[in-house]
């Protein structure tokens, strides 16, 4: 058995990056945020692989990738509608029925079902920003194929 989530996770930064924009500016995507990101941005990490619908032939798993859309504003200003905006734009790309943005077939792995298994939407108070999340949690079910 094989864990695909390392493909997973390079599909979504390559299908979302460039072609996510706020105010007329692309969103950085990152696995690893740099200590000299700008905002907002995007982190894109995995969860989980846990294996599911055992049979004789196939490995088969459902993938946990996360989607964090990060914004900040000074004190007062700003709020959770640039997350919503992003996470919109995101989840078009992402969560479709054909799975085209989930082509793992040159890494020997067929993604049959893609699901959005819930946004969060968060608020950090801290002394410095005011921090306002959106995080996708992406379900991806895997067959390996060889």
């Amino acid at each position: 058995m094989r864990d695909p989530i390392k493909y997973i996770r390079k599909k979504i930064i390559d299908t979302c990056s460039g072609q996510v924009q706020h105010d007329g500016q692309n969103i950085p995507f990152y696995n690893r945020v740099p200590s000299n990101a700008t905002f907002p941005h995007v982190r894109v990490y995995g969860v989980s692989t846990n294996q599911i619908d055992d049979n004789q032939t196939r490995y088969n798993v459902e993938c946990i990738t996360r989607v964090e859309v990060i914004t900040r504003f000074l004190g007062d200003v700003g709020g959770d509608l640039e997350a919503n905006n992003i996470m919109n734009s995101i989840m078009f790309l992402l969560v479709t029925k054909n799975q085209s943005a989930f082509d793992l077939s040159g890494n020997n792995f067929n993604c049959y079902s893609v699901s959005n298994s819930g946004v969060t939407y968060l608020q950090d108070d801290l002394s410095d920003h005011t921090y306002f999340r959106a995080v996708l949690e992406l379900s991806n079910k895997v067959e390996q194929t060889n």
